[in-house]
């Protein structure tokens, strides 16, 4: 059965026509503060689940579902996210009957539905009838319908069956008590170069440049005869004889996420217009390169992430740290939402090793701890077919009686018992700084050299921190800083006058800097900066530079003043600048023997500026020398670890994290470890067992403490 929603000019197979635009509502206005999590959580407790698929599966396995859910301790799953094809089985049909179905046995089982729109994966009818919503790729090909994601984010034939679909969904379910929240597409990542996308990147060019003169100006297209005289003759980055300019790059990627930022707005705006009340989100993907998630952060109600660690990763853990730091900074503090992890193997990587249970579980603790709400997988019940269908699932395909499934029991009768967290925030001493187009900019082709990666920096810079248990916010250079005792920035190569002038007002006013190499190197147009680098900031860092030094084989350095911290035999590694000081003093040199005639030369710079204090770090440094240095600027700015002691010199052991009043703490490796917790009596809320004194974490398990009143 199905039900019939008619449009205006229906689409007839033998000759496609572009459907036309569903009426959309006005907006009403919104609360000063939309609703997040709360109301959920409230009724809820953390909220655990995952995607859920009922399409490939029979009805009488829906039921099944429902109660091994229930008996797992899953309150929410998100539903539709790839059903375009079931709900609109060709172009301007509907069938809703099985969804109609899948949401009462939700509401009748206490299950809580993130309902998606399906607009993520178009039915093949529309690749097949409108073969213009399909994406075309740098090099002019058009990319094929059969897989997921096919489609132009400037296609306005999408848009508007996009558009409908969004409208009919809405306006059916808005009212249904199983719907509590909304997921807006999937994982929004596309890129188009086609002729469609090239007129939407004029238009999002006029609006920023306004004139030709403008936009060649900014592109600085003297540069190789690259002047343009029309609109018309201004194209995507597509593939070309040698480089492309890096400003049109630049604003390719501005552009692009934007596109998709705008795609996103049109259907969560559908849905406001008829729900003002349920939040509406999308998945997220940790530092994703194709998005700006900081312009897009105001957008949704509740941030969401997808996370994937590769259980070969020794690094796993302190990068999902990072990037969860990164979510919750996302929304401002407020609890955010793990909407995609495995349970166990993945499908995608060339070699899918499996995560053991107890790491899937210590893993989503980490999660909670670093301000998450919501604990939820990709997927429910494992597909049988198609291309996910050696991914895990939390219903493997063995079914309950395994270990998998056992360790989805467990982990969900330890969510309820974490009800202690629930709407908490946590407090940091640290912001470390991060830019989405600084990092496009800085990535471009034609540099200095490619061993300069922005990521890497930023994990290597965040490392010393998680080590030692301090929390740490991510933020951008233009925010409020001063409720921080230490801004890290370990590399800002774009950096624009209003926000060297935030630092630059941050250092004076009492606040401590440290600044990595290649940074405050180019305008917001990608055009270098004349003079000495980093032009803006030299005077605040106490030191200048004239030349950037890819190194062939490293250079040794020397220890400078208070250079106690350097280990003896340090040495560079691939980059070094030229500095020369200006006022400060070098904490490093570089040593007899380094090539280039670096020797002498400072390579860390420590300065006094107004009220406060800067380091500026002139070189890549080995990681254990970045260890050494960050944790001495961190003793000395006072900044404590989660349990309110000094930092140590040396790696805690343990990840330690407080959130609220309870303090996580977090052992990722195959060792037990033993953490001095003081005299206060502790509980542990998921044991319910009091400590005092010294505690042991057992090899790839978790504390949660919280302080017991005398």
């Amino acid at each position: 059965m199905s039900d019939q929603t008619g449009h205006d000019s229906p689409v007839a197979p033998a000759a496609p026509a572009m459907p036309a635009a569903p009426a959309v509502p006005a907006v009403p206005a919104q609360p000063a503060e939309r609703q997040g999590l709360g109301a959920l959580t409230q009724e809820l407790g953390l909220l655990y689940g995952g995607d859920y698929n009922p399409e490939q599966w029979p009805r009488q396995t829906w039921v099944e579902d429902m109660a091994l859910m229930q008996a797992a301790g899953v309150n929410l799953v998100t539903v539709g996210v790839f059903s375009w094809a079931q709900l609109e089985p060709s172009p301007g049909e509907r069938c809703f009957d099985w969804l109609d179905e899948v949401l009462d046995l939700a509401h009748a089982h206490g299950i809580a539905v993130d309902l998606a729109t399906p607009t993520a994966s178009p039915p093949p009818w529309m690749g097949h009838r409108f073969p213009e919503t399909l994406p075309v790729d740098a090099d002019g090909v058009r990319l094929a319908y059969g897989s997921r994601n096919q489609f132009s984010p400037s296609s306005q034939v999408y848009r508007t069956f996009a558009r409908q679909i969004t409208a009919d969904l809405v306006a059916r379910y808005a009212s249904h008590p199983a719907v509590r929240m909304w997921h807006v597409g999937n994982e929004y990542g596309q890129v188009c170069h086609s002729e469609e996308s090239a007129a939407a990147f004029r238009d999002w060019l006029r609006e920023r440049y306004t004139s030709l003169d403008g936009l060649n100006a900014a592109w600085g297209t003297t540069f190789w005869s690259q002047r343009y005289d029309a609109w018309e003759e201004i194209i995507p980055p597509r593939r070309a004889p040698y480089l492309i300019n890096p400003t049109q790059l630049l604003d390719f990627a501005r552009f692009t996420s934007d596109a998709l930022r705008s795609l996103f707005r049109e259907q969560r705006d559908i849905i406001r217009a008829v729900d003002p009340v349920r939040p509406v989100t999308t998945n997220f993907m940790g530092f994703f390169p194709l998005v700006d998630y900081w312009s897009w952060a105001g957008d949704l109600d509740v941030i969401a992430d997808d996370a994937y660690p590769d259980p070969q990763d020794h690094a796993a853990a302190p990068t999902a740290a990072l990037t969860q730091d990164l979510m919750r900074s996302l929304g401002g503090g407020a609890p955010w939402m793990l909407m995609e992890q495995a349970v166990s193997a993945v499908n995608w990587r060339s070699h899918n090793v499996p995560k053991a249970p107890a790491r899937m579980r210590l893993e989503s603790l980490q999660a909670v701890a670093h301000g998450a709400d919501a604990i939820c997988f990709f997927q429910w019940r494992a597909s049988r077919a198609g291309a996910e269908r050696f991914h895990s699932a939390m219903l493997p395909h063995a079914g309950a009686d395994t270990a998998v499934h056992r360790g989805v029991v467990r982990l969900g009768t330890d969510l309820r018992a974490l009800a202690d967290v629930v709407g908490q925030r946590s407090s940091a001493q640290v912001a470390l700084l991060f830019d989405w187009s600084s990092w496009w900019a800085a990535e471009a082709q034609a540099r200095p050299t490619d061993r300069l990666s922005v990521l890497a920096q930023l994990r290597a810079w965040h490392r010393p921190l998680w080590d030692r248990g301090v929390a740490v916010d991510l933020a951008r250079p233009g925010d409020d800083l001063s409720g921080y005792d230490l801004v890290l920035a370990p590399n800002l190569y774009l950096l624009d006058d209003d926000d060297a002038g935030n630092l630059r007002e941050y250092v004076r006013s009492g606040g401590a800097l440290a600044l990595g190499p290649f940074s405050a190197v180019v305008t917001p147009d990608g055009h270098l900066r004349p003079g000495r680098f980093p032009v803006q900031l030299a005077d605040v860092l106490g030191t200048s530079g004239e030349e950037w030094i890819p190194l062939a084989d490293g250079a040794p350095l020397a220890r400078g003043r208070d250079g106690t911290w350097l280990a003896e035999d340090s040495q560079v590694r691939d980059f070094a600048e030229r500095l020369r000081l200006e006022g400060g003093y070098a904490l490093a040199t570089f040593a007899a023997g380094a090539p280039h005639d670096l020797a002498g030369a400072p390579a860390v710079v420590g300065h006094g500026y107004g009220s406060g204090q800067t380091w500026y770090v002139g070189a890549l440094l080995p990681d254990a020398a970045t260890d050494a240095l960050l944790t001495q600027v961190l003793r000395e700015r006072g900044v404590r670890t989660a349990l309110g002691t000094p930092v140590p010199a040396t790696p805690l052991g343990v990840e330690m994290v407080r959130r609220g009043a309870v303090t996580f703490l977090l052992n990722h490796s195959d060792s037990p470890v033993t953490v001095a917790l003081g005299d206060a009596t502790s509980t542990d809320l998921l044991t319910q067992r009091d400590h005092s004194g010294t505690v042991v974490v057992p090899a790839l398990d978790a504390l949660a403490l919280t302080e017991r009143s005398p």
